[in-house]
C-alpha cells in the first residue's frame, strides 16, 4: 500500500477530500429527494382518504383493508400499516388550510413531522418546530 501511496501526485489527499465532500453531498441532496418525494406520496395518500371519507361511508374497515392490501402489493415496503395511514389523514388535514406550513412540511422527515404534528397544536408552534427541526435536525 505504502508503494502505490508513494506514487501519486502530492495533492492526492486534496482530491480525495474533495472527491469524498462531494459524494456526500450528493448523497444528503438525494435524501432530501426522496424524503420530499415520500412526505408528498403521505399527502396523497391521507388527501385521497378524506376525498373518500368526505362522499362515502367509509369507516376503519376500509383504512384496514387499504392497509393489508398495499402492504401485500408492497411487499418489504415499510409505511403501509393502517395506523401510518390514518396518521397519513391527519397530517393532510392538519397542514391543508395552512398554505405557509404545507410547502415546509416536506422539509423534514416523517417521523419529525409527526413529532410535530401531535405535540404542536397552533400554526404558530408548528412553524416554530418545522424550522429548528430543518436547521438543527
Amino acid at each position: 500500500m505504502s508503494k502505490i501511496i508513494g506514487q501519486l501526485p502530492g495533492d492526492y489527499a486534496a482530491l480525495l477530500a474533495e472527491v469524498k465532500e462531494r459524494v456526500r453531498s450528493a448523497q444528503y441532496a438525494a435524501l432530501k429527494a426522496v424524503n420530499k418525494e415520500l412526505i408528498g406520496l403521505y399527502w396523497d395518500i391521507g388527501r385521497m382518504i378524506v376525498e373518500r371519507q368526505a362522499g362515502e361511508t367509509w369507516g376503519k374497515s376500509v383504512v384496514k383493508h387499504l392497509a393489508i392490501d398495499l402492504q401485500n402489493e408492497f411487499p418489504g415496503v415499510g409505511g403501509f400499516s393502517t395506523s401510518n395511514l390514518w396518521r397519513m389523514k391527519g397530517f393532510f388535514e392538519a397542514y391543508v388550510h395552512s398554505a405557509k406550513l404545507a410547502p415546509l412540511v416536506r422539509e423534514i422527515g416523517w417521523s419529525h413531522n409527526l413529532v410535530v404534528m401531535e405535540r404542536c397544536h397552533d400554526d404558530l408552534e408548528r412553524e416554530f418546530y418545522i424550522g429548528m427541526t430543518k436547521k438543527f435536525g
